[in-house]
């Protein structure tokens, strides 16, 4: 214990400063779409059926951009809606438009008693954020290796006032979890009490592997509902904020004819359409899409390598830890001492995403997943970190 506190004190003494609180994409990947900015020329905004894209229309995206979701998603094009630089936006707006309007013509649920919602945990804390920006009740459902406790998800379905969903079915935020076959033909055939129950289907990782030879394989989601006649019960979620730019991308939302009307419904009021110079600039830079992930998880790989290496050597009994095949983050289990391993970590000048963060309300009743976010520090600085990390488990864990 003596030698671990002089470890950990003379950390303390450098004044470090590390934030590895979300998964914000590293400079070096940032810079892998600076030709982005100059793909466009003078004269070539004159696009298809002389649609001029400087200007207003075609409020669901430009077609360009519906081929390059419907490859990444393998979702027919006319069920695409392109949204701005956000699929969170998009996910809040559609939780929005059923407080005020319905869903398809259901009541609005701000003329109900209550709203319920299923949230997989440790999940994302912004979903778990809208839901509590709306009121609406959070239950929480674990998750297992192979996604949901789906037993849970087909006994909570049956209440009425239960309306959704999140999942991340693809390198789940934190776990890194894909989900089984099975898991996802279940929720195809999932058969709510609700007409307006909706899976959120938030496919953020859809093609960000490490490994092109080991990469997971998920099944179709919307080809598994149609085959059920079940294709209402979906919305399907990605953008390109961790492929180009975050804060400059570009959003898309995957919906049956119903709920893509639906949505349109609402969209129409509230613009005239999104950015579609920005949109025609995406189609443009990737087109060799394939070639720029590759490069993506170049930059990545060695760092989600280098915490399996601290973490096999330092944390075996004392702690266990997701290995993801792609994604952003590892999960990290302690005993019972997430929040003072935190804590702990801050002082020594290491930033963590705050304990507690991965479930709804804040409260992860028994205080052990640290989400961690390797992907924006260097590998120096992130080897610094995760040896404080380590040395925090211990210390910790001895004293709880």
């Amino acid at each position: 214990m003596i030698d671990l506190e002089k470890q950990y004190q003379e950390y303390l003494n450098k004044n470090i400063y590390i934030n590895m609180s979300r998964g914000v994409p590293d400079a070096r990947q940032l810079d892998l779409s600076e030709s982005i900015l100059d793909v466009l020329r003078s004269g070539n905004c004159l696009k298809i059926n002389n649609i001029d894209y400087r200007n207003y229309g075609l409020l669901d995206g430009i077609p360009e951009c519906k081929d390059l979701f419907s490859n990444i998603l393998d979702i027919p094009q006319n069920n695409i809606i392109i949204g701005g630089n956000s699929s969170l936006a998009l996910m809040y707006n559609a939780i929005s438009k059923s407080m005020t309007n319905g869903v398809c013509g259901s009541t609005p649920w701000n003329k109900l008693s209550k709203v319920k919602w299923l949230c997989p945990v440790p999940g994302y804390d912004r979903h778990f954020a809208i839901c509590e920006y709306f009121g609406i009740e959070m239950i929480n459902i674990p998750m297992n290796e192979d996604g949901p406790d789906m037993d849970l998800v087909e006994k909570y379905i049956k209440d009425d006032y239960v309306k959704g969903i999140w999942c991340v079915p693809k390198y789940s935020n934190p776990t890194g979890i894909t989900y089984s076959d099975e898991t996802v033909r279940r929720f195809a055939k999932l058969r709510p009490a609700a007409k307006d129950f909706r899976i959120y289907w938030d496919n953020a990782y859809a093609i960000h592997d490490l490994y092109e030879e080991k990469k997971e394989h998920l099944l179709n989601i919307y080809s598994e509902c149609k085959k059920n006649n079940n294709e209402d019960i979906i919305y399907i979620f990605t953008s390109t904020s961790k492929i180009t730019f975050p804060g400059a991308g570009i959003s898309a939302m995957g919906a049956s004819e119903n709920n893509k009307k639906d949505m349109l419904e609402q969209m129409k009021v509230q613009t005239i359409g999104y950015d579609k110079i920005n949109q025609y600039r995406h189609a443009l830079f990737l087109k060799d899409l394939k070639n720029i992930m590759k490069r993506h998880a170049d930059i990545l790989r060695p760092k989600f390598e280098l915490v399996e290496r601290i973490f096999s050597k330092e944390l075996i009994g004392f702690a266990t830890w997701s290995k993801p095949l792609g994604g952003y983050f590892i999960s990290l289990n302690v005993k019972g001492c997430a929040k003072e391993v935190v804590e702990r970590c801050k002082k020594a000048g290491v930033i963590l995403t705050n304990s507690g963060a991965t479930y709804p309300y804040g409260i992860d009743s028994s205080n052990s997943n640290i989400r961690i976010a390797p992907s924006s520090v260097s590998l120096k600085e992130l080897e610094i970190a995760l040896r404080i990390i380590c040395l925090s488990v211990k210390l910790e864990t001895k004293q709880s």
